[in-house]
């Protein structure tokens, strides 16, 4: 039986299943958008605005379900496998979509992708031999890194210069790249480092 934090969990995945939904109805979505008709806000794609959106509703749910599991004492080994599966869609879905677009480096997307295929395979032998890994902390702050450099892309994609335009004399579009490409080289480099961490711990499941 599933209960709230489970179900929060399933919620992420449906949330994928409609980011997904609106950009591939949308295709003409471009990241070199440089000027804009409209108002501060105003969309320049609004299936791109529901896609950020539903983006943004399924990051704040990976805070929520982890949240009340731990503090209800709901911590289930379901909760603990979906969860992390949950995100890794999620971010998978998202990285695969900024590569194909142009604005994330292709490797960078792959790199990403393969660590959250390792991390899976070795939940896999777990499972087989009868035991559960759960999302540590330094995956945590990674799944946080990726999330927030792709919604700092996806409001690009959403709203581009009509975001920017009221403050362009501050230079707001520069500050946006380069927290973008700090957001990017954090996911990087949390992504390599948690990848190794699970790696060293899981070592013992490699063993016959």
């Amino acid at each position: 039986m599933l209960n709230l934090p489970n179900t929060i969990t399933l919620s992420r995945i449906i949330l994928v299943i409609v980011y997904t939904v609106a950009l591939a109805i949308d295709g003409s979505v471009s990241p070199f958008i440089n000027e804009v008709t409209g108002g501060w806000f105003q969309p320049i794609s609004v299936t791109a605005c529901i896609a950020l959106w539903a983006f943004v509703v399924a990051a704040i749910t990976d805070f929520f379900d982890g949240y009340l599991a731990r503090k209800y004492d709901l911590v289930t080994n379901f909760g603990k496998l979906i969860d992390p599966l949950a995100d890794k869609i999620l971010v998978g879905a998202a990285f695969i979509y900024l590569a194909a677009v142009g604005i994330c480096p292709f490797w960078a997307a792959i790199l990403i992708i393969f660590r959250e295929f390792l991390v899976t395979g070795l939940r896999q032998l777990a499972v087989a031999q009868g035991q559960v890994i759960a999302a540590d902390k330094l995956g945590k702050w990674k799944t946080t890194a990726q999330l927030t450099y792709c919604i700092a892309c996806m409001t690009q994609l959403a709203y581009g210069g009509n975001l920017i335009e009221p403050l362009r004399s501050l230079s707001i579009g520069e500050i946006g790249w380069w927290f973008r490409e700090l957001a990017l080289w954090t996911s990087i480099i949390l992504t390599l480092w948690s990848g190794l961490n699970y790696c060293y711990h899981s070592r013992h499941l490699l063993r016959d």
